[in-house]
């Protein structure tokens, strides 16, 4: 039976993010995860986890330089020595707090650099994979809509399957957002289906608010019985933006649970 983690980068968002974490437990979630962590002190996150009881199932790397643009770094020619710094500070900080998983962010590459950057990517992850063994964490690759973040490199399911195919270590996983997916490609049971076998992760938000998912175009009571019936034994990150205050909109977490 798939269980429920809370994404603290937008829920609970309104207090500290070491203050977030007891949130998420008091509020019936069993395990935690996050985008950009690193302002917190290792030691003050990982005693707020030890308090709550809480697992840190993955962060993100860094997205480079915001302000000129950057959303990841993985698929970036040239930028490779900047990636795998990220990556270092990613899994130190992970592996400090007991962390499982980090998130390798691709980045948005111009139309024309497509083959060159998918070289880039699989060599990066290559790099990235075989330090993320050393710490036993697993590295994660999302594909990541166009409506959101016009020409993010890694946007389709195939795509990432493809990919990880070629890095070829068992560590790197896919990170399956169906509201990503949904946007981009739809047919997300037969996408789920198929691609069971590489999945690390998956993560839910209404599709196309990206509120609550108790709305929208996505039956996700349908979703967790899909989860359940083909034997996912992983989590179900809450990946997605509040409508108002986080408690107040929880009663999804309840309903998924019941459907099951």
């Amino acid at each position: 039976m798939p269980r429920f983690s809370a994404n603290l980068g937008f829920l609970f968002a309104d207090r500290p993010d070491v203050d977030r974490v007891a949130a998420a437990a008091d509020s019936g979630f069993e395990a935690v995860e996050m985008h950009w962590p690193y302002h917190v002190p290792v030691a003050e996150m990982r005693s707020a986890l030890a308090r709550s009881r809480m697992t840190m199932l993955g962060l993100n790397t860094r997205v480079g330089n915001a302000a000129a643009g950057d959303f990841g770094l993985g698929a970036l020619p040239g930028r490779e020595s900047e990636f795998q710094a990220a990556v270092d500070e990613a899994l130190s900080y992970g592996s400090g707090i007991g962390a499982t998983a980090v998130h390798c962010m691709a980045g948005a590459v111009p139309p024309g650099d497509l083959h060159l950057a998918e070289n880039t990517f699989v060599a990066n992850l290559r790099e990235a994979a075989d330090k993320a063994a050393q710490a036993s964490m697993t590295v994660l690759i999302e594909p990541i809509n166009h409506r959101d973040k016009p020409g993010y490199f890694l946007h389709h399911i195939e795509q990432a399957a493809a990919i990880i195919g070629k890095v070829g270590r068992s560590n790197v996983r896919l990170l399956f957002d169906c509201y990503h997916t949904q946007i981009m490609q739809g047919d997300l049971t037969r996408r789920l289906e198929t691609h069971l076998g590489i999945i690390g992760h998956v993560q839910i938000a209404a599709v196309p608010s990206r509120a609550e998912p108790d709305e929208g175009e996505v039956d996700y009571r349908d979703i967790c019985r899909t989860l359940d019936r083909l034997g996912y034994d992983g989590w179900i990150g809450a990946e997605y933006k509040p409508r108002g205050r986080t408690e107040d909109g929880l009663g999804w977490l309840a309903a998924l649970s019941a459907s099951r």
